[in-house]
């Protein structure tokens, strides 16, 4: 037999109130999260994400330009150069991208991306007219994918549609 799963329950933050008996607000409202993470692990993603990306960013563009010849330090200086620019503008991109609407932020983030990869391929042997190629496509690909995730989750000033 088959049975419906019972609602998580689990209250917006503030909401502390149980109507007895039930999994919702003592006020009456239907108002249930559905995040999983307390605020507490969003803070830490908010800033280690950045930090480990930036660092494979970094150790990608470092490989690509010693094309598997020996690391040396001028090498280890270029990738962690490349890894803090950017965490930096990952963080500024972020913080800007957010205040923006939907079409904006999408178009944001995709020219942060396709420029970072565009950076990193760059790095290699191949012409500067293929990593710009390759660039535009990442870039194009990201857009599509921001775009309709920020279309179906916020109205047009940018604001989550719960």
């Amino acid at each position: 037999m088959a049975h419906a799963a019972p609602r998580s329950g689990r209250l917006t933050p503030g909401k502390r109130d149980r109507r007895p008996g039930t999994d919702g607000p003592a006020n009456g409202s239907t108002d249930v999260s559905t995040d999983v993470f307390s605020e507490r692990t969003h803070l830490v993603v908010r800033w280690v994400l950045p930090v480990l990306a930036g660092l494979v960013v970094g150790y990608w563009a470092a490989a690509n330009r010693r094309s598997g010849g020996p690391i040396t330090g001028w090498n280890l200086l270029f990738g962690f150069t490349t890894a803090i620019a950017f965490m930096v503008l990952c963080v500024a991109v972020r913080v800007a991208a957010s205040r923006m609407k939907r079409e904006l932020h999408a178009l944001t983030w995709a020219v942060f991306l396709g420029g970072t990869f565009g950076f990193v391929y760059a790095q290699t042997d191949k012409t500067v007219l293929r990593s710009a190629v390759m660039s535009a496509a990442v870039a194009a690909a990201v857009f599509a994918v921001l775009f309709y995730r920020y279309y179906t989750h916020e109205d047009a000033e940018g604001h989550r549609v719960p």
